[in-house]
C-alpha cells in the first residue's frame, strides 16, 4: 500500500480535470505509450514459436504440453482482462493497474527464462498472460477517456496496431534470438528488457485519465469547453453542464436519495455477453482474430513441409502480414471517422452508435479476408510459389484489422462510462476463438489439408458478416432492449 501511494504521488498530473482538454501532442504520446503496452500481450504469444522444437527437446516435453504453453496463454489473455476491466471501472482507476500489470509481466518473464520443467513454464506463461493482458481492457478505456466519439476510430486503429503487429513481429525476432547460445530462453530475456522499458515509460508518461461520466445523461459531466486564457483553470476543471429547469428537481431527488452500496463484480464482463449487441460485436472480432491465429499456427509446419523453410525463413514471411496490418490501419484511420461523420450529416446531425460500423467493413469481411485465406491455403495444396501464401496472409490481415478495430470501438461507443468492461467482454470472446482455433488448426490441416481448412475459416467469416448485418439493421433495438439506447 505504501508503494502504491508513492506511485500515485509521483504520477504525471493533468492540467485540467478533463483528460480530453489535453493537447493533441500529449494525447498522442499517451496513445503511443498504451500501444506499446498492448503489444506485450501479442508479441509474447508468438515470439518463441520458432523455438518450440528447442523447448520440447531441452525440457523433454510432449507435443501436447508444449502446445498448452501457447493455447493457455491465449486463453488467459482473454480471461484476465475480465478482472482488470472490472477493477478499473469499479474503482475508477487506470494508471495503477497498468503499472501493476507490467510488474507482474516482467517478473514472470524473468522467471520463465530460467525454468527447467515444462509444467512450471506453463504456469508462468499463464501468469505472464495475466500481466500482459491488462491494457487490452484498460487501454480501450483510456482511449475513451481521452478522445471524443468522432476521434476514436483513428485512435483505436493505432492502439490495435500494437496488438496486431506483435504476432507478426514476434516470430521474426524469435527466429533470430533462438540462434543465440541460450536458444529459446533468449526470447524471455528480450521480453524482460522490453517490458522494463515500457514500465518506465508508463511511469513517467501516463497520468490517471479516468473521466467522470454522468449516468443520468448517458454522457459526460464535464463539457469540452474552450481552454482559452479567459477561462480559469478552476472553471475548466470543474465546469459542468447547466441543467434544464424540468430536470433540476429530478436531479435533486436523485442526489438526496440514500445511495445503494454496490459491490464489485469481477465477472461482469462475462455477464455483459448476455446482451445480444455485445455478443454479436464480440463474435465478429473474435472470428477475424481467431482465423489469423489459426493460419499463424499452421504456417511454420506447412512452410517447412512444402518449401523446406528453417525457423528464420519462416519468421521473415511474417513481415508480409505486418505490411497487411499497416495497410489496414492506414485505411481505417483515413476512412472510419470520416464515414461516421458523413452518416451523421446525412441524418441531419443526429447521432447513432451504429454509424461506427462504417462502409469499409463489408468488403473486409465478405471479400478481403476470405480471399486472403483461400490464397494462403490452396497454393500450398498445389505446391505453387511461396509468394502466394505470403501475399494471401497479408491480404487477410488487411481485412482483419478493420473488422476487429471497428467492432471493438463500437462497443466502447455504445457503453459510455464502461469502456474497460466492454473491452474486456470483447477481448474474452476474441481470445476464446483464438484459443479454440489454435488448438484445432493443426489437426484440421493434417486431416483435411490447408485448402479445405481455409475454406472452413472463410465460411466462418461469412457467417460473422451475417451478424454484422443484423447489428447494423437492428442495433438500436437491441441496445434499447438491453438498456443502452
Amino acid at each position: 500500500m505504501r508503494l502504491l501511494s508513492w506511485m500515485i504521488q509521483l504520477q504525471p498530473t493533468l492540467q485540467y480535470n478533463d483528460p480530453r482538454l489535453l493537447s493533441r501532442q500529449r494525447k498522442l504520446c499517451i496513445l503511443l505509450c498504451i500501444t506499446f503496452c498492448v503489444s506485450t500481450s501479442s508479441i509474447s504469444s508468438t515470439i518463441y514459436f520458432p523455438g518450440i522444437p528447442y523447448i520440447a527437446q531441452e525440457l523433454e516435453a510432449s507435443s501436447l504440453s508444449v502446445t498448452l504453453t501457447t493455447a493457455l496463454y491465449i486463453l488467459l489473455t482473454g480471461i484476465a482482462p475480465v478482472f482488470w476491466g472490472s477493477v478499473s471501472d469499479y474503482y475508477k482507476i487506470r494508471r495503477p493497474l497498468v503499472l501493476a500489470s507490467l510488474v507482474i509481466f516482467c517478473i514472470s518473464t524473468v522467471v520463465a527464462g530460467v525454468v527447467s520443467n515444462i509444467w512450471a513454464l506453463i504456469v508462468l506463461r499463464c501468469i505472464q498472460a495475466t500481466g500482459a493482458s491488462c491494457t487490452l481492457a484498460v487501454g480501450a478505456a483510456i482511449i475513451a477517456d481521452l478522445f471524443s466519439v468522432e476521434e476514436r476510430g483513428a485512435a483505436f486503429s493505432l492502439f490495435f496496431y500494437g496488438l496486431f503487429v506483435g504476432p507478426l513481429v514476434g516470430p521474426v525476432v524469435g527466429g533470430g534470438l533462438i540462434m543465440l547460445p541460450s536458444t529459446w530462453r533468449a526470447t524471455f530475456w528480450f521480453l524482460s528488457a522490453y517490458g522494463l522499458c515500457i514500465l518506465f515509460s508508463v511511469f513517467f508518461i501516463l497520468p490517471e485519465t479516468y473521466r467522470v461520466e454522468d449516468p443520468s445523461e448517458n454522457g459526460i459531466v464535464i463539457d469540452d469547453v474552450s481552454s482559452s486564457s479567459s477561462t480559469s483553470d478552476e472553471e475548466l476543471g470543474y465546469y459542468k453542464k447547466e441543467k434544464k429547469d424540468d430536470c433540476s428537481s429530478a436531479k435533486h431527488q436523485h442526489d438526496s436519495a440514500t445511495p445503494k452500496v454496490q459491490l464489485m463484480n469481477p465477472l461482469e464482463p462475462f455477464f455483459m455477453l448476455r446482451h445480444p449487441f455485445v455478443l454479436m460485436a464480440s463474435t465478429i472480432s473474435g472470428v477475424a482474430f481467431g482465423a489469423m491465429y489459426a493460419v499463424e499456427t499452421i504456417m511454420p509446419s506447412l512452410y517447412q513441409q512444402h518449401y523446406d523453410f528453417v525457423a528464420w525463413q519462416t519468421g521473415l514471411t511474417f513481415l508480409g502480414a505486418g505490411l497487411g496490418n499497416t495497410l489496414g490501419t492506414v485505411i481505417n484511420s483515413m476512412f472510419s471517422d470520416r464515414l461516421l461523420l458523413r452518416s451523421r450529416r446525412q441524418r441531419g446531425g443526429k447521432e447513432r452508435v451504429e454509424d461506427r460500423l462504417t462502409l469499409n467493413l463489408w468488403p473486409s469481411g465478405i471479400v478481403i479476408i476470405p480471399l486472403g485465406l483461400l490464397l494462403f491455403g490452396w497454393p500450398l495444396v498445389y505446391n505453387l510459389s511461396y509468394w502466394y501464401p505470403i501475399i494471401g496472409f497479408s491480404i487477410q490481415n488487411v481485412g482483419m484489422v478493420q473488422l476487429m478495430t471497428l467492432s471493438s470501438a463500437y462497443l466502447v461507443d455504445a457503453m459510455p462510462g464502461r469502456g474497460a468492461t466492454s473491452a474486456a467482454a470483447a477481448n474474452l470472446m476474441r481470445n476464446t476463438f483464438a484459443a479454440i482455433l489454435t488448438l484445432v488448426s493443426n489437426p484440421m490441416s493434417d486431416t483435411m489439408g490447408p485448402g479445405w481448412t481455409t475454406v472452413l475459416l472463410a465460411a466462418l467469416t461469412w457467417c460473422s458478416m451475417g451478424l454484422l448485418l443484423l447489428l447494423k439493421l437492428y442495433g438500436p433495438r437491441l441496445r434499447q432492449w438491453s438498456g443502452y439506447a
